[in-house]
């Protein structure tokens, strides 16, 4: 473990965390589509925000 700095020798610190952000920007608006697109109550909250709004 001391010489895990020595991975920053192999990658480009900076490219390793753009894609780190890339991929979780991806997989957070997966995770929020899938949420979306499930008819289980209680995930969808437009609809939730809609009968809210209604009434």
């Amino acid at each position: 473990m001391a010489k895990f700095y020595k991975i920053w020798l192999i990658f480009d610190p900076r490219r390793v965390f753009v894609a780190q952000g890339v991929f979780l920007f991806l997989l957070a608006a997966m995770i929020h589509l899938v949420l979306l697109s499930t008819g289980a109550e209680g995930y969808n909250w437009f609809e939730l925000a809609a009968e809210k709004r209604a009434g």
